[in-house]
């Protein structure tokens, strides 16, 4: 069920901002709110350990892998 949030005591310069951003994608004060709220909420990515991770379990090459793969295939030509 939506709940119903207020700010108050916004510094005009804020709100100005917020106001023309607003206008800019064409939604209103609130709908703009709300999706800055759900930006800033939004799940977080994946970490570089568990991409690292991820890469390792793919078998990919990571850049130095790739270098010395590259370096390899040119001299064996």
């Amino acid at each position: 069920m939506p709940v119903n949030l207020s700010i108050k005591k916004v510094p005009d310069h804020l709100y100005e901002r917020l106001r023309e951003r607003a206008r800019r994608n064409h939604r209103s004060l609130q709908g703009e709110l709300l999706a800055i709220l759900e930006s800033a909420l939004a799940p977080q990515g994946r970490s570089l350990e568990d991409l690292h991770r991820r890469v390792q379990e793919l078998g990919l090459r990571t850049g130095d892998e790739a270098t010395q793969w590259l370096r390899e295939e040119r001299d064996a030509r």
